[in-house]
This record gives C-alpha cells, sequence and structure tokens, in this order.
C-alpha cells in the first residue's frame, strides 16, 4: 500500500484545551505534541483548564515536542513530564531557565538514567563508576564540582547511567527490563541497518546501539516516517547533530553524532533514504551513529 504523505507538523491541527471562567486559575498550560498516526495531539488539559493541572506526569519513553504558552516556565513544565529542569535545558541548548518564550518548541528527551541516593563515602567518581556514567557529565547536570563533598541521603541523577538487575533464579518467560528489551515490541523486518559498518558498541543509554562506519559516509533512515527533530545539539552537546525520525506505527527513531543533517523537521523521508553524514560530533570518541529505537526493540 502507497504510504501516505504525513502533514507538516507546522500545519496539523490541534484539539484546544478547555475553557475555565476563572481566568487566573486557567493561565497556565502548554501543548505537548506527542505524533501519533500523523496527528499531533494536545496535551490532556485538566478540568480548570491548565495542562492536568499539573497533578498528573506524563509518561512516555517518546521524544516529544512542547509548545511554549503564556505562563509556562521550565520548572512547571519539568515536573509535567517528570524530568528535571536540566533535562529540558540540555536538550535544548537553553543556556537559562528564564530564556523561553510563548510559541518556542521545546525538546522533551526522556531521561535515560538513574537516581542514586548517596550513601557514606560515596563520591561522584564512585558513583559515576557503579553506574557506567560519565563524571563530567554527572557533574554538570547536578550542579555539583566534580571532587564535591556529597551529603549522606542526597540525589545523584546519573544521565545515560546504567541499573544493574538481578537475574531471576528461575525462567519466568521474560527477560529484564528495557536494557534487555523485554518490554518493548519486536518488529521483526521493520527496521533496516542506518550504516554500513559493525556495531562497536551494544545496547546502552535509551536503547541505543554505536555503529561505527567511516566519517562522512552516509545515514540512512531506519524505516519511513517524519522528521521531528533536526538539531546540532541535544544532552548538553552530547549527542551533537542528530535527527528523530517519527514512524507511522508509533515507534520513534534517533541518529547522533552526525557531521551534518540532510534533512528538516516536517520533512517525509522514505525507508532508506540519507538524512545525514555519520561523524563525531558531541560526546563521541571515533566517527559512528548512535543509533536509539523508542518504542520497540532495537534490531541491532
Amino acid at each position: 500500500m502507497q504510504t501516505e504523505l504525513l502533514t507538516s507538523l507546522h500545519t496539523m491541527p490541534l484539539l484546544n484545551a478547555p475553557v475555565n471562567a476563572d481566568g487566573a486559575k486557567a493561565a497556565r498550560g502548554g501543548a505537548a505534541l506527542t505524533i501519533v498516526d500523523n496527528n499531533a495531539l494536545l496535551a490532556a488539559a485538566g478540568p480548570l483548564g491548565s495542562v492536568a493541572d499539573e497533578d498528573e506526569i506524563i509518561k512516555t519513553d517518546r521524544i516529544t515536542l512542547y509548545t511554549v504558552r503564556e505562563g509556562d516556565n521550565i520548572s512547571v513544565i519539568a515536573r509535567m513530564f517528570g524530568v528535571t529542569v536540566n533535562t529540558i535545558l540540555w536538550a535544548n541548548d537553553i543556556r537559562s531557565s528564564n530564556l523561553i518564550k510563548p510559541g518556542d518548541v521545546l525538546v522533551i528527551l526522556p531521561i535515560s538514567g538513574v537516581k542514586h541516593k548517596v550513601k557514606k563515602g560515596d563520591t561522584l567518581a564512585s558513583i559515576a563508576k557503579a553506574y557506567k556514567g560519565d563524571l563530567e557529565e554527572i557533574s554538570t547536570f547536578n550542579g555539583l564540582a566534580t571532587d564535591a563533598v556529597l551529603a549522606v541521603g542526597d540525589e545523584v541523577i546519573i544521565p545515560n547511567g546504567e541499573m544493574l538487575v538481578p537475574v531471576p533464579t528461575r525462567s519466568s518467560g521474560s527477560r529484564g527490563g528495557l536494557a534487555g528489551g523485554s518490554l518493548l515490541r519486536d518488529m521483526v523486518g521493520y527496521f533496516m541497518r542506518p550504516v554500513l559498518g559493525v556495531k562497536s558498541q551494544g545496547i546502552h543509554g535509551y536503547n541505543g546501539v554505536d555503529l561505527a562506519s567511516s566519517c562522512g559516509s552516509s545515514i540512512a533512515a531506519s524505516a519511513a516516517g517524519t522528521v521531528i527533530v533536526s538539531k546540532g545539539h541535544g544532552w548538553n552537546g552530547g549527542y551533537g547533530n542528530y535527527v528523530v525520525i517519527t514512524h507511522t506505527n508509533g515507534t520513534q527513531t534517533l541518529y547522533a553524532h552526525n557531521t551534518a543533517n540532510l534533512v528538516s523537521v516536517g520533512q517525509y523521508v522514505a525507508q532508506g533514504q540519507t538524512i545525514g553524514t555519520v561523524g563525531s560530533t558531541g560526546r563521541s570518541t571515533g566517527c559512528h551513529v548512535h543509533f536509539e529505537v523508542r518504542g520497540a526493540k532495537n534490531p541491532f
């Protein structure tokens, strides 16, 4: 069946939030654009007209676009998505939380890390080692010096940290959590390998793998879909140049560390179409593409 050209994000109709007569209480709110079946859906609004009245957290493993409205601030948006303020600042290359204005579209990257409660003797270096995190990244994300003295009971976020999950003593038909992919759909044959090359690192971060290839070689769309992000930064520059594509089955793919992005937001791409070139931008050592699948098992 011929794939229908997906509507541009800029022209997608949005559902209107309910209006409340009490303007003071209804002054807050925003639009979270989660792309599902070619439609841009507005975040559910609560009875006061605000986004779920800030009481409900939007939980998703997908990358979400959020349109800032009058009265929004980053702290409220962060609470709504259950992420930290730094998560939003990092993903959008914003230096200060007051540098947003109505109409801005923010990229919300779900945290792919873990929260650690400090115990006696812990240091940022020991925490980084325990969770296979990056010391500088942990330091910057938490606003702490790398040699900071930590107080017992403090909480530290480890971006892209890995939590070791105990192996069950008997088989129960499932294996592990997100890292093992048992909770994710297995879509055999749907995704194609985005580059020619070898896997240089297995599953890590947010269901991602590293695929090594020569700098400047083509990166292909793993499946047909619409580009929702094409940026030169992400995770405090960690992704470098990266592209995110949303697919008609509800999944998303992300391609990072590119030398250049060759597609723009709203553009429809066919499977195998060149979307960028391999590079080593951001936090990267050597030419490769960091390839993530959100909403399904990573087949590579």
